[in-house]
Formats: structure tokens, sequence, C-alpha cells
């Protein structure tokens, strides 16, 4: 069960999420770069992206970053009030046409901010390809309501 179907009073530090695997294909990365306007090389043109030392084209971080938060937020969460931010995001490998991506989170830490109504979550937000090698390092921060408590 995902930690995030809970409210913020009943998660426990510790507690951890594997979330299911999602396949990043071209029409991804095409659709990501129209929608942002980032059309760099590295991600859309197949000849310059050989001739790098990655030998093709990769994802966008952040839009693998973003692939994450579908695969680790659910969509009718009842707690879940915002999303509160990021403290670290590193893209420690690339992430390739194919690679069928997974979400591991793990509950690091829990902020109380109006005492009994919210708290901040503090997440291990990591993102792994098919062969088990991290592509993202990060946490995620979520404000969530306790439950009865009111936003």
């Amino acid at each position: 069960m995902n930690f995030l179907d809970k409210f913020y009073d009943e998660i426990e530090v510790g507690e951890q999420y594997t979330s299911r695997g999602r396949t990043v294909t071209e029409s991804d990365i095409v659709q990501w770069c129209a929608l942002t306007g980032d059309w760099y090389v590295l991600h859309t043109n197949a000849h310059y992206a050989a001739q790098t030392q990655f030998g093709q084209r990769i994802a966008p971080g952040l839009l693998v970053h973003a692939i994450a938060a579908g695969l680790g937020v659910p969509a009718d969460a009842p707690a879940v009030v915002a999303n509160y931010g990021s403290d670290t995001l590193r893209f420690t490998a690339p992430t390739f046409i194919g690679d069928t991506v997974h979400l591991r989170s793990e509950v690091l830490a829990k902020t109380d901010k109006r005492s009994g109504r919210d708290g901040v979550v503090k997440l291990g937000w990591n993102v792994f390809n098919q062969n088990g090698a991290q592509l993202i390092a990060s946490d995620m921060q979520i404000l969530m309501s306790c439950r009865g408590g009111n936003n």
C-alpha cells in the first residue's frame, strides 16, 4: 500500500513504497519537449546524440522526475494538500527511450505544521530502471492533512 493513501498522523517514519513500472517512450519525450519548449539536441537529435558519451538520445531528467510523481502520488490521495518542494534532486544516470522506470520512496521525516491539522512528510524519492540502476536521487516534501484536520 502506498503510504500517501493515508493521513499525515497515520504515516510512520521508515515506511516504504515501490511503484509499478512505466516504460519511457519517444512519444513521451516529444510531448514533453513540445509542452516545455525544451528542444535540447541530446533529447531530440538522434544523429547528434549518437556522437555523445550516451550513444543515443536520453530523456529529459525533469520528465523522468514528473513520471515519478505520476507513479508515486495517488490521483485520489485523501490527505495530500500540496507539493511542498524538494531540497535535493540529482540525475545520477541517463534514462533512455525504452527504459522501464519505477519509484522507490521512503518516509524520512515528518514535521508538524499546525498541530492536529497538518504537517510535511519528507520522502526519499528515488527512480530506478529495469536493471536496478538509480536514475534519480531526490527528496519530495508533501504537505498533508491529519485525519479530521481542516485544511
